[in-house]
């Protein structure tokens, strides 16, 4: 994952110097919308390349000395002890007893069934004299008040470098942000910004005395479950992507160029993929994973590395099944490509099919293959849940909305309801969807080029 953050952000420095690249994703920064979704999805990713740093821990017990290997990353230590502390079971939002009644013995030797009081959460309450609503609102109100006064800061330094780099006053910029008239969406971008920055600073001074979305059966923190299936979505729709990338480039565009029998066996080829259905196709490939990592147990000694293998197992699958929609397109537009005159011009010079590929076809062919990708991150995050539900997903041990959505089916069934798990899942999920499709959204009318002759149409 942090290879891929490094090579799109060489990407990003290369494109920088070429007008020609830059300009298609100047027009995304100019569109609301799209500087929103944008904001949003770099919060997801930066959460997810912290969950990515991983380091093991050794802690000594003190009273049978005896040592114990964990497995953390860098943003485990940011949520802090919420990791780690469990409750006995189910446990509602900000609550500061359990859901479920049971049988407590007082010290006076009697028993009685009653709500017993959480073990880590809203324990200081008891010292404090405080009222549960009187603390929330003090720590969400200090945590609010840290988040404004530190984003006033960062915004103010933005705005004066951008402001520098225009050669414009600090204060004329300022309220070019303000109204909107600034050729970047700064505005929209800004308020974003503020909009999860409080929730950061908010959620940070929360969670540190509050299961902030309760605890499920184990007593385990939603909330902690919630954001640490980030990292899970956003491998399925990245490397997933990355998988079916080669076969889709290498087989539309030769599809498309060279006609003939080459043309008829990848058509055999993906159409018969497509006629499979998915779902089985999955299923009996996890099948086979997990019988090939039960009879090679010390290949994979530990839990985690057999969640990650799966995990891996699942966007090869994946990738391998989801590719042939974007071969028939960069099919389509090959044939289309190969009649045109600088196409035709190339073949009369003597240039070989290779360098006609590698030069002409597919440079013309990357909006589609971009558009399709930023398009299919939000079906893969999606697939991934379907696929958890119904026991052909992740491994049952890797936290994913999937997972949580899973075990939220029987939590439903229980009187009183168990709802929240399920609603924390949906709301993350929910978030990333929506901006990954308002992004795709803003990057299919920056890129492709039909839609900015259009544009230019209009405007002239």
């Amino acid at each position: 994952m942090w290879s891929l953050a490094c090579i799109v952000f060489i990407a990003f420095l290369i494109m920088r110097k070429k007008p020609h690249l830059a300009e298609p994703w100047r027009q995304i920064t100019k569109r609301k919308l799209g500087m929103i979704a944008l904001v949003i999805l770099c919060f997801y990713i930066a959460v997810g390349l912290l969950d990515c740093i991983h380091f093991q821990i050794t802690t000594t017990q003190k009273h049978t000395q005896q040592t114990s290997l964990q497995v953390k990353s860098v943003l485990d230590l940011l949520l802090g002890s919420i990791s780690t502390e469990h409750e006995k079971t189910y446990s509602e939002p900000f609550a500061t007893q359990l859901y479920t009644q049971s049988l407590i013995t007082l010290p006076n030797g009697k028993e009685i069934r009653t709500y017993p009081h959480l073990k880590y959460a809203a324990t200081h309450l008891k010292n404090s004299g405080r009222s549960r609503a009187y603390d929330i609102t003090v720590r969400s109100l200090t945590g609010a008040s840290i988040a404004i006064i530190s984003f006033l800061i960062l915004a103010s330094c933005v705005i004066f470098l951008l402001a520098k780099k225009h050669h414009v006053n600090f204060s004329l910029y300022l309220k070019a942000i303000i109204r909107g008239k600034t050729n970047v969406a700064w505005r929209e971008a800004m308020l974003t910004f503020l909009i999860i920055w409080l929730f950061i600073w908010i959620a940070g001074f929360l969670i540190s005395e509050y299961h902030i979305f309760g605890t499920d059966k184990i007593g385990q923190d939603v909330f902690y479950q919630a954001i640490k299936s980030i990292r899970t979505g956003l491998v399925i729709g990245t490397l997933t992507t990355l998988f079916m990338l080669p076969f889709a480039l290498v087989l539309g565009t030769m599809a498309g160029y060279f006609h003939g029998w080459i043309d008829d066996i990848i058509q055999y080829i993906y159409t018969t993929l497509s006629s499979i259905p998915g779902v089985l196709l999955i299923s009996a490939s996890i099948l086979v994973l997990q019988v090939y990592i039960s009879n090679h147990p010390n290949l994979f000694p530990t839990l985690m590395q057999r969640a990650d293998a799966r995990l891996l197992a699942l966007c090869i699958i994946l990738g391998i099944t989801s590719w042939a929609g974007l071969c028939r397109l960069l099919r389509g537009e090959t044939l289309k490509l190969r009649e045109l005159e600088f196409i035709q011009a190339s073949h009369a010079l003597g240039v070989k099919n290779r360098k006609i590929i590698l030069r002409h076809i597919i440079p013309n062919v990357m909006h589609i293959v971009i558009i399709t990708l930023v398009l299919d991150f939000s079906m893969l995050v999606l697939a991934e849940a379907i696929l958890s539900y119904v026991g052909v997903g992740v491994d049952p041990t890797t936290l994913s909305w999937g997972n949580m959505i899973n075990s939220s089916r029987l939590e439903l069934a229980r009187e009183p309801i168990v709802w929240w798990p399920l609603l924390a899942s949906l709301i993350f999920m929910f978030l990333l969807v929506l901006s990954a499709n308002l992004f795709a959204d803003a990057v299919r009318d920056a890129l492709d080029p039909r839609l900015r002759q259009l544009e230019g149409d209009t405007h002239a």
